[in-house]
C-alpha cells in the first residue's frame, strides 16, 4: 500500500515538474533570478501567510501559502538548470523549509491562544503536528547522511503543505492539524524503522 502511494506520488511529481515547474523555472531564469533568491522570497511569502493565519483569515492565508510553497519547488530547478547546485544552497533551502513550516504551526498556536482555545487542546495538536513533521524530515536527512534513502512513509513536506492549504481553504485548519498530529508521528516511525533495518543489514 505504501509502495503504491509512493509510485502515485512520483507520477504526480513528474507531471507537476513537467507542466508547472519547468516553465516557471525558465521564466525566472530569463529574469536572472538566483536559486537562493527564490528560496528567501518563498520564505517571506510564507511569513505573510502566517500573519493572516494568526489573524484568522484562513482562506487568504491559504492562497498566499500556495504561492509561497510554489517557490519551494522552483529553487532546486533553477539551481540545476543554471549549473549552480551547491552544498551551501542545499543547506539554505533545507533550513528555510524547516523554519517556514515551523512558522505556520506557531502562527496557528498563537491564533488558538488568542481565540480562547478550550483547555489549549488545539495548541497541543499544533505542537504534536510540528514535532512529527520535523521528525519526518529529520529522519530522512539523517538517513541520507548515513548512506540510506530514508524515503519510506508518507506525509512528506509537499503532502503536508497540500493538507494545510486545503484545510485553510475550507476555513478550518483543525482538519489538517488532526491529520498531521496523528499521521506524521506514524510516518516518522515507519521511516525510522525502515532506515534502521536497512542500516542493520549493511
Amino acid at each position: 500500500m505504501i509502495l503504491d502511494l509512493q509510485k502515485f506520488r512520483y507520477k504526480i511529481r513528474y507531471f507537476i515538474g513537467k507542466y508547472y515547474e519547468e516553465p516557471l523555472v525558465n521564466i525566472f531564469i530569463s529574469f536572472k533570478f538566483r536559486a537562493s533568491t527564490i528560496t528567501l522570497l518563498g520564505f517571506f511569502i510564507t511569513l505573510i501567510s502566517s500573519y493572516f493565519i494568526y489573524q484568522g483569515s484562513f482562506v487568504i492565508s491559504a492562497i498566499i501559502l500556495l504561492v509561497g510553497s510554489s517557490f519551494d519547488m522552483l529553487d532546486g530547478g533553477i539551481a540545476r538548470k543554471t549549473n549552480t547546485v551547491s552544498n551551501a544552497g542545499a543547506l539554505l533551502d533545507s533550513v528555510f523549509d524547516r523554519i517556514s513550516e515551523a512558522v505556520i504551526f506557531i502562527s496557528l498556536v498563537f491564533y488558538y491562544l488568542s481565540n480562547g482555545s478550550e483547555n489549549n487542546f488545539e495548541v497541543y495538536i499544533c505542537i504534536l503536528g510540528l514535532v512529527g513533521s520535523i521528525m519526518v524530515s529529520y529522519i530522512r536527512a539523517r538517513s541520507e547522511s548515513l548512506g540510506v534513502s530514508g524515503t519510506a512513509g508518507i506525509l512528506t513536506r509537499p503532502e503536508r503543505l497540500i493538507i494545510l492549504i486545503v484545510s485553510l481553504m475550507l476555513n478550518n485548519p483543525i482538519y489538517a492539524l488532526w491529520i498531521l498530529a496523528i499521521g506524521t508521528p506514524i510516518s516518522a516511525g515507519i521511516r525510522f524503522f525502515d532506515s534502521w533495518n536497512t542500516l542493520r543489514k549493511k
